[in-house]
């Protein structure tokens, strides 16, 4: 389709490499070459007719570049394609069939990620969306291809996004990931929303920010951009090093109102779906259009998705059921689909059911990571705290799940655990104990510990057993976030768990060691707290050697008339 959108361009190339053709036809010494006449005549003939060369678009081309701009002009004004002249268009094209189609627009994808023709970037982005649409109205939903282990694949553009690539709050692949005064990173448009809506805590660490000023990550956005050029992965948003230009594909209204068509046609189709497997393909697509850019999301749940897919959580083909799951994590990724999901009937429930019985711990997973979606909004994050079945099957999760399992429960139980009123149920519930137990495989269950103990449960942080061991071993070994949590969790365990806990800290043989390698190599949070920790342990040990000395004298003093009486 680009190719053809830049008919004129590759018109004009062949008509300037043939006259070079005949200027080198024009100077080859003929006379000079042991050719028979045969050549010599063929050789003048085709220097004639390179001379006779003009720059020309093949007139079938235009006529079919022509159907295409007229039906992107129909969208644009909300008209629905007529479905035979669309069929023709794509015939013509070459498109015939569902892979074609997917294969064009991972193509055209990619071609705007790199700029390959700046001058056609709003022209590629609509003809994305109409290759889209014409893919789910011609040739039906994609159909998965089942994988070992009970997984599935989904295609090239569904790939697996480092974890240190995903914003933390959106769980996306970041476009223009920035640093925050805590030093976490997140994508801007994220916690530009988070910070607006009147936060003024890290998401991740709970920290208070000292300042709100957003800095960017230069090095990790080249990473990400480099990463999506490998994996094939558009990278809509300012390309690195492009001089501040970037794709808006928001702006582009055929684009948008092609997405819209889509989304509206594959829930009516999912509404009229009659077997398991044409539901699967048709959630598969949806999952897929609901996986990147708010205006998707917005438009998929606007059609009227959500009510449909909740009862396919309870589906027994392991299939659907993660298919629709993992669509509601992408819709959920909007503020307002959270509130479509909260509110709609069985809802949290059909999620809970999920984490509880899902036949793969891939869906396990995506539900927890749902829940910490949904979380992220306060009111929704207290009235999930108080559903004790959801914090039953996230310590579950927590306990039994594999370790990328662990890690998305443990996120949610963090999101939980940032309101105060939450934690004697996260308390109750186990999640010191579980907490203790994925220290060691998961950064976040630190960061758990740091929460419960911040927010009233420092007195069970501390009487758990071999809690003081435990974070004085992540202490020493952890990643550099799982060493702040640790240290702050240990600070707020001396201060308000009692002096047998700061007692069992300054005993920790080589504590002071690890208290100031922390000090020198930490985060400037993780510094802090190792500094705090440290001025507890050492008047922890100066008033036990003041107490040592006066209970000497005491006793000295009491000796001393026995001693002389006895004389």
């Amino acid at each position: 389709m680009r190719l053809l959108l830049q008919a004129d361009t590759v018109a004009n190339e062949f008509h300037e490499l043939t006259l070079e053709i005949s200027i080198l036809l024009d100077i080859l010494p003929l006379a000079e070459l042991d050719v028979g006449e045969d050549v010599r005549d063929l050789v003048d003939m085709v220097r004639r007719q390179c001379r006779r060369s003009a720059a020309a678009v093949d007139p079938a081309e235009a006529t079919l570049r022509g159907e295409i701009f007229d039906i992107i002009c129909e969208i644009e004004r909300e008209i629905v394609p007529d479905r035979s002249k669309l069929e023709a268009v794509f015939e013509k094209l070459g498109l015939d069939d569902s892979r074609s189609c997917r294969d064009e627009i991972e193509s055209l994808e990619r071609e705007i990620g790199d700029q390959v023709a700046e001058k056609w970037t709003a022209a590629m982005i609509a003809l994305v969306g109409l290759v889209r649409y014409a893919k789910c109205v011609l040739y039906g939903a994609s159909t998965p291809k089942a994988e070992s282990a009970g997984k599935f694949s989904f295609s090239a553009t569904d790939v697996a996004v480092p974890p240190d690539f995903r914003c933390p709050i959106s769980l996306e692949l970041m476009r223009d990931p920035v640093v925050v005064a805590s030093g976490q990173t997140y994508d801007r448009e994220s916690i530009s929303r988070w910070i607006a809506s009147g936060h003024a805590t890290c998401p991740n660490t709970g920290q208070a920010l000292s300042h709100t000023n957003l800095i960017p990550n230069k090095a990790l956005k080249n990473l990400i951009f480099q990463w999506c050029r490998e994996q094939h992965v558009p990278f809509v948003g300012e390309v690195p090093g492009n001089g501040g230009r970037a794709t808006a594909v928001s702006a582009n209204k055929a684009a948008l109102e092609a997405t819209r068509m889509t989304a509206s046609f594959l829930v009516q189709k999912l509404a009229a779906s009659s077997s398991t497997e044409a539901a699967n393909r048709v959630v598969h697509e949806l999952r897929l259009l609901a996986k990147s850019g708010s205006d998707n999301r917005a438009f998929v749940a606007e059609a009227g998705a959500i009510p449909l897919l909740l009862p396919l959580l309870r589906s027994d083909d392991p299939g659907l059921q993660v298919n629709a799951v993992t669509a509601l994590l992408n819709l959920s990724i909007l503020e307002a689909n959270k509130r479509r999901i909260m509110h709609a009937d069985g809802g949290v429930d059909g999620i809970v059911d999920v984490m509880a019985s899902g036949a793969t711990w891939r869906a396990k997973e995506n539900a927890a990571a749902t829940i910490l979606s949904l979380s992220s909004i306060h009111v929704y994050r207290r009235r999930l705290g108080r559903n004790r079945c959801v914090i039953d099957h996230l310590v579950n999760l927590v306990k039994a799940g594999p370790t990328s399992t662990k890690k998305d429960a443990l996120a949610a139980i963090l999101s939980l655990a940032g309101d105060r009123e939450n934690n004697p149920r996260l308390v109750e519930g186990g999640v010191v104990e579980t907490a203790l137990g994925a220290a060691e495989v998961a950064e976040e269950a630190v960061a758990v510990l740091a929460a419960v103990a911040k927010r009233g449960g420092a007195k069970a942080v501390g009487e758990a057993e071999g809690s003081t061991a435990k974070l004085v071993q992540v202490l020493r070994r952890g990643s550099d976030w799982a060493r702040e949590s640790a240290a702050a969790a240990l600070v707020l365990v001396c201060r308000r768990a009692g002096v047998s806990a700061v007692a069992e800290v300054a005993a920790t043989p080589g504590i002071e060691w690890v208290i100031w390698e922390l000090m020198g190599s930490g985060t400037e949070r993780a510094k802090r707290k190792a500094a705090a920790l440290c001025r507890i342990c050492r008047r922890w040990t100066a008033e036990l050697e003041t107490d040592r000395v006066v209970t000497f004298s005491a006793l000295t003093i009491t000796a001393s008339p026995t001693a002389v009486a006895h004389a």
